[in-house]
């Protein structure tokens, strides 16, 4: 089971855009709560201390303990809004739990074995992974903190899916239920060869496509003007 992660909110009365920009500058971040067939709480956070949780890879796939004053309530992230620029996370989605239903999660994948793989090692070839994480289903007491992949015998060209991951008690994987296995490569190992393109070299008196030969441009050129002024003459007489 996932490890669990404790954050201290506040019940946030005031909405909007402006009063989100205010909590922003005030070191705060504005949240949300769903499910479980309560309506939805808006919540503020310690945005320092949000920060220093999310550190931990297993933030995102654990079910986090979310105390308001006296009271505790069990969720998972849904969602999570960050600044594009800066380390700064802007809101926070989150989704009740209780034991007795299901939840859907994107857990990640610990792929063991690169260093020593035989394509690595005898076959001088790199890991190259398709998928980094994927979605599970299960109660939240089977909640996995991340799902590992043993890599150690894949060959050079070869690949691994994503049935290949052996899942815990009480987890399922969507995503082989609805598609064919062999259609979900999630890790293989390959040479990388380095591709040099090099500049075409144009060759003296060839025209490239869409340009003109200098000298023909010239030629046609002085022979519009000619014609034009030809015309003007005529007309003067």
């Amino acid at each position: 089971m996932a490890e669990k992660f404790n954050l201290v909110a506040d019940i946030r009365e005031d909405s909007g855009k402006g009063a989100s920009r205010r909590l922003r500058r005030e070191g705060k971040v504005p949240a949300i709560i769903y499910g479980a067939g309560r309506p939805p709480r808006a919540l503020v956070f310690d945005h320092n201390k949000v920060l220093k949780q999310l550190e931990n890879e297993s933030f995102y796939s654990s079910i986090l303990n979310i105390k308001v004053g006296e009271k505790s309530q069990a969720a998972i992230v849904k969602d999570m809004q960050r600044h594009p620029s800066l380390p700064r996370v802007m809101h926070i989605d989150l989704q009740r739990i209780v034991e007795d239903e299901v939840i859907r999660m994107n857990v990640p994948i610990h792929f063991i074995g690169e260093e020593v793989a035989i394509g690595v090692k005898e076959g001088g070839g790199k890991v190259q992974r398709m998928r980094t994480d994927v979605e599970v289903v299960c109660l939240p007491k089977n909640l996995p903190e991340y799902l590992e992949l043993d890599i150690s015998a894949l060959e050079l060209d070869a690949m691994m899916y994503m049935s290949d991951i052996v899942l815990p008690e009480g987890v399922e994987i969507p995503e082989l239920a609805i598609e064919v296995e062999q259609t979900q490569p999630i890790v293989s190992i390959h040479i990388i060869k380095e591709v040099i393109i090099e500049d075409e070299e144009v060759v003296e008196g060839e025209a490239i496509e869409g340009e003109t030969i200098e000298g023909e441009e010239g030629e046609a050129a002085e022979g519009d003007a000619a014609a034009e002024a030809g015309e003007g003459k005529s007309g003067d007489d």
